[in-house]
């Protein structure tokens, strides 16, 4: 395949001598969030200056303070470092520098679930009073295809005084490239030097230069893509898979409650078959990437991705199910008791983040459980236990965050997120439903 400046790169892998022919002294990250701040962190480790950029005056304020806002093993350690050694500098307003990542959200919007790009174009828009000529600007939020392009065009309406890939080709004063990110929040530090990183520049040029400016810590191998579209299209199906994946483990467990199977002993003896592995269902899908990724892919082509859009539905309508029976379990409890349907009853929810051991709430489907639980059951205590949180969402008001030792005395337990400290914490009495299988015995 060749990209549309004519070159063919296909699978290409640049060698250290090529990715080496650039020094950076500035770079700037756009959005300091779940990925710019590690990203920014990494840089800076390696004594390049980093500027940091983000819109919102607390996050900027606790960074140039040395600290985090976020939960990240490792991070706050490089980050506390990086700015007492004067290599990283958050603000609110884009700087001049030499490369330009831009790392902020890409959500969908509406009940077609369209992807929504605001967030890029406006953060586009605001660098592109200080580029100057021989910059780099790579777009590293997960998009839909096409993304990195429209991009490209949003920063030539603003700077007419400088030439871009899409008309210029290899001659283009700015270089332009999508490089998405391809970490697990938990081990983010890690994953972010030794995986291996896809490069789809508008140029060869465009790729060669944001190879060798990751390269500055990546230990993985920086595999340059034909086009943007490619690597664009690469981080999708590389999320779309494993929300398939996840979705055959949902339904699963769906069928197997409804013919009274034990669904985790049931996936404990199918996969000691030597070609099976079947994941662990929960309650749902959450997080800014597997549960927004594939409606990209639906929304470019509604046609053909049938499968993909089926694993979607499949997944979204889990928490639903797990609502269900949760009420089911509340009607069963308060059967076994002489006060009847009126009884008072307090619910411990355990786990509120989209997966476990992080602080990140995006999309997940433990938060959106409780909030449904919270408008639904009548003469209900909710508790929540988040080891990961210091304070609930303003959605989540009704409900109180406990310790485990306080939620010890619900009259029902709910785990929704498989945290590593309930691994050893079963509770000793009152109902217990697990939706994550921390809590059930297997067969290995």
């Amino acid at each position: 395949m060749r990209s549309a400046s004519g070159y063919r790169i296909t699978g290409e892998t640049l060698t250290k001598r090529t990715m080496q022919h650039t020094t950076f002294n500035t770079i700037s990250v756009i959005g300091l969030g779940y990925i710019g701040l590690p990203t920014a962190a990494m840089f800076a480790s390696r004594r390049i200056r980093v500027v940091g950029v983000d819109v919102n005056p607390h996050t900027v304020k606790t960074i140039n303070l040395g600290r985090i806002h976020i939960v990240e093993p490792d991070l706050d350690v490089a980050v506390h470092a990086a700015v007492q050694q004067g290599f990283l500098r958050a603000t609110t307003k884009p700087e001049r520098a030499e490369a330009f990542l831009i790392a902020v959200p890409t959500p969908f919007k509406g009940a077609n679930f369209d992807p929504d790009l605001n967030y890029v174009e406006a953060a586009a828009r605001s660098i592109a009073p200080v580029l100057e000529k021989g910059n780099l600007v790579i777009l590293e939020s997960t998009s839909p295809v096409g993304a990195t392009e429209l991009m490209a065009e949003w920063l030539a309406e603003e700077r007419p005084d400088l030439t871009f890939p899409q008309t210029h080709g290899e001659s283009s004063d700015i270089r332009i490239a999508h490089c998405p990110e391809r970490v697990l929040p938990g081990k983010v530090m890690h994953e972010l030097i030794s995986n291996d990183r896809v490069i789809g520049g508008m140029t060869r040029s465009c790729s060669e230069l944001a190879a060798s400016l990751y390269r500055v810590f990546v230990e993985g191998e920086c595999a340059i893509c034909s086009s943007p579209r490619l690597a664009e299209m690469a981080k999708l199906t590389e999320n779309s898979f494993r929300d398939v994946n996840i979705a055959f483990a949902n339904e699963l467990s769906v069928v197997c409650d409804r013919l009274g199977i034990d669904v985790w002993e049931l996936i404990g003896v199918a996969n000691r078959h030597p070609r099976v592995n079947v994941l662990q269902p929960g309650p749902g899908v959450g997080g800014h990437c597997i549960a927004v990724d594939p409606w990209f892919i639906v929304h470019s082509a509604p046609e053909e991705a049938k499968l993909i859009r089926s694993a979607r539905e499949v997944n979204d309508a889990k928490p639903a199910w797990v609502v269900k029976k949760i009420l089911d379990g509340i009607k069963e409890y308060r059967s076994l008791n002489p006060e009847g349907p009126q009884m008072f009853i307090t619910v411990a929810f355990y786990g509120l983040t989209f997966k476990p051991d992080i602080d990140d709430l995006r999309e997940s489907p433990a938060k959106r459980i409780v909030e449904s639980m919270l408008s639904l059951a009548d003469n209900l205590c909710v508790l929540a236990v988040e080891p990961n949180l210091k304070s609930l969402p303003d959605n989540l008001a009704g409900a109180r965050l406990v310790s485990m030792d306080e939620a010890e005395n619900a009259d029902l337990k709910v785990l929704l997120v498989a945290h590593s400290v309930f691994r050893t914490r079963r509770p000793k009495f009152g109902m217990v439903l697990d939706f994550a299988g921390l809590w059930q015995s297997p067969v290995g």
